[in-house]
């Protein structure tokens, strides 16, 4: 039975006053319980999840549903987390280790820009937190919420972490500014764009991709970085990766292709859903307009 918009915001109002009331790691346990129970009363949701998880990683249905009841636990303690970002924004260093930030400052020092380019995989927020953290002009692509009151929160809790957001819309030109004034754009791009995008293998499955981001990395020359933040197994710390931006080939650069730049990038995220299933938001119909999943 679903909540209406009221209700739901109330709840959401109430969850962020306890969360936040909470000790760190209680409120990380609170969020994954109700992650699981959340998994428990979704049977439709979770059943098509598994599905999804069956075909795209050839597993069986048992390590399916261990997978997406993992995915809906993880879920809930992203939540936790994002609501209280504020809260423990100083101290962020301490629960986030970073692998390859290399990749990341020569990419930036060029002063084209940088897109960073990764997928519902981990905290995304607690990524992009910790990238403004750092000291980088940090930009996110933003979907909006059915409640208006829910995407002024998201706004909001970013805007306190030195997030900006940029409508998903999408706000073309000001993502294009953002570049030009040589700052840090993140987008996740493992969503299903119907016609609006390039049918590519996605976990080995066609998808529709997103190539907009491809198309402004080569008209602004500015480099593509992929990005992955993965949660350790005590639920509570993550590993921020930065890995190498897409290079150029001999004969053309990345991007001109666009059926070939996009496939390097569905693969990119693919291989890390494939090493961390349980860590992908496998409730998301991501083959919806190709498969009807």
């Amino acid at each position: 039975m679903g909540l209406s918009q009221n209700t739901t915001w109330t709840l959401i109002q109430y969850m962020q006053k306890l969360f936040q009331a909470l000790p760190h790691k209680t409120a990380l346990q609170l969020g994954g319980a109700l992650g699981t129970t959340l998994w428990a009363l979704s049977k439709k949701r979770v059943d098509k999840a598994e599905k999804r998880c069956v075909e795209a990683l050839g597993v069986g249905v048992t390590t399916a549903r261990h997978i997406v009841r993992r995915s809906y636990l993880n879920l809930g303690r992203s939540a936790a987390e994002f609501v209280r970002l504020p809260k423990f924004i100083s101290s962020l260093d301490s629960f986030v280790t970073v692998h390859g930030e290399e990749n990341l400052r020569r990419a930036y020092e060029k002063g084209n820009g940088v897109i960073l380019i990764t997928g519902h995989i981990g905290n995304w927020e607690i990524a992009a937190a910790s990238i403004a953290r750092m000291g980088y002009p940090m930009n996110a692509i933003g979907a909006e919420q059915r409640d208006e009151r829910i995407t002024d929160m998201i706004i909001e809790y970013r805007k306190k972490c030195n997030v900006s957001t940029i409508s998903k819309g999408f706000s073309l030109k000001a993502a294009m500014t953002c570049l030009r004034k040589g700052e840090v754009l993140a987008i996740l791009i493992d969503q299903d764009v119907r016609d609006k995008g390039i049918i590519a293998p996605f976990l080995g499955l066609p998808a529709s991709t997103p190539y907009g981001p491809i198309k402004m990395s080569l008209k602004y020359e500015c480099p593509m970085v992929p990005v992955f933040i993965i949660r350790r197994v005590d639920g509570v710390h993550h590993d921020l990766y930065f890995l190498p931006p897409f290079e150029d080939s001999n004969s053309e650069k990345f991007g001109e292709n666009l059926a070939k730049a996009v496939t390097i990038c569905n693969n990119s995220i693919s291989s890390w859903i494939s090493q961390y299933p349980d860590q992908w938001m496998w409730l998301y119909p991501r083959w919806a307009s190709t498969m009807g999943k």
